[in-house]
């Protein structure tokens, strides 16, 4: 187990992400939910736009249908909400396309709280940047939130350094959240100062897409090559080895795993029981970045 951010709320080493839920009946969405919670995956995070373009016969195309289906799961079992940490974004309207306005944020939130079924969520970040509301004004949002009990603690994704540190000067309450875009395949977090900042503030990074969108297991080449030797020293799969490498830095990384397959969700799990010394964690980043450190 590993804390939120620098909360006293623990949360296991792997997260699992709602991304692709929406499309799911609700046995097959309650199998994925336990199967993740059995797993060691407490964190179960979603967003109301998981389901946006999904739908098309909807009026809505599909928008919020992954947080219904989730709510539809806690409504059916309630006791599955006491055994997660239950973490929601809002933010992306896909029209404006991003707006964080505060009348625009607390509207989302409570839609987010009625279709999850639930008086409050764990975990609530802004999903991206809204270039067109001050940061001040994002902030009196998230520490309404808060003061208001509807959401115990908040983060971001997809912002810079510079924004995060924008917005927290004018926040309550710490950002325990930061979520990049983070794999062996996709390493900026370790050159643009995520992982730094995550450390500066004593925040969690949820790393979205560990898999690279599936080109890790999908597709061969350097990284592979390296993360495949991996694999056979630790009698694991490449992604397994794959996950196992986001963990292995400074800052405190919790992989958001999207697998919808229930095997597989089982197997990513185990990600969080295989540490790599940091001779193993280098050779990943040198295939990477295609040369020895300097």
């Amino acid at each position: 187990m590993m804390k939120l951010g620098q909360t006293d709320i623990s949360i296991g080493k792997i997260a699992f992400g709602c991304w692709r839920f929406a499309g799911h009946d609700v046995s097959e969405a309650d199998r994925l939910i336990r199967t993740a919670l059995d797993a060691g995956m407490s964190l179960i995070d979603t967003a109301d736009i998981y389901g946006f373009d999904e739908f098309p016969h909807l009026e809505d195309k599909g928008f919020g249908q992954a947080e219904l289906r989730l709510g539809e799961v806690l409504a059916a079992a309630p006791s599955l909400r006491k055994q997660m940490i239950l973490a929601t974004k809002g933010g992306i309207d896909a029209v404006r396309p991003y707006d964080s306005s505060y009348t625009y944020l607390m509207r989302a939130v409570e839609a987010s709280l009625e279709r999850l079924h639930t008086d409050y969520v764990d975990l609530y970040q802004i999903h991206r940047p809204d270039l067109t509301t001050p940061m001040t004004e994002v902030a009196r949002a998230l520490n309404d939130m808060v003061e208001s009990g509807k959401v115990r603690t908040i983060g971001v994704s997809n912002f810079t350094v510079p924004q995060m540190r924008a917005l927290q000067v004018h926040l309550k309450h710490p950002l325990v959240t930061l979520q990049p875009e983070f794999s062996a395949l996709e390493q900026t977090p370790l050159e643009n100062g995520i992982l730094d900042f995550a450390e500066e503030i004593g925040a969690t990074v949820m790393a979205w897409s560990p898999l690279a969108g599936g080109k890790i297991p999908q597709t061969d080449g350097p990284v592979q090559a390296v993360l495949d030797s991996l694999a056979g020293a630790y009698g694991i799969s490449r992604s397994t080895a794959a996950l196992a490498f986001i963990r292995g830095f400074g800052a405190n990384v919790l992989p958001i795993v999207g697998t919808q397959n229930p095997t597989r969700i089982t197997e990513s799990g185990y990600a969080a029981q295989v540490n790599f010394t940091g001779r193993e964690i280098y050779d990943v980043v040198e295939a990477y970045r295609g040369g020895r450190m300097p």
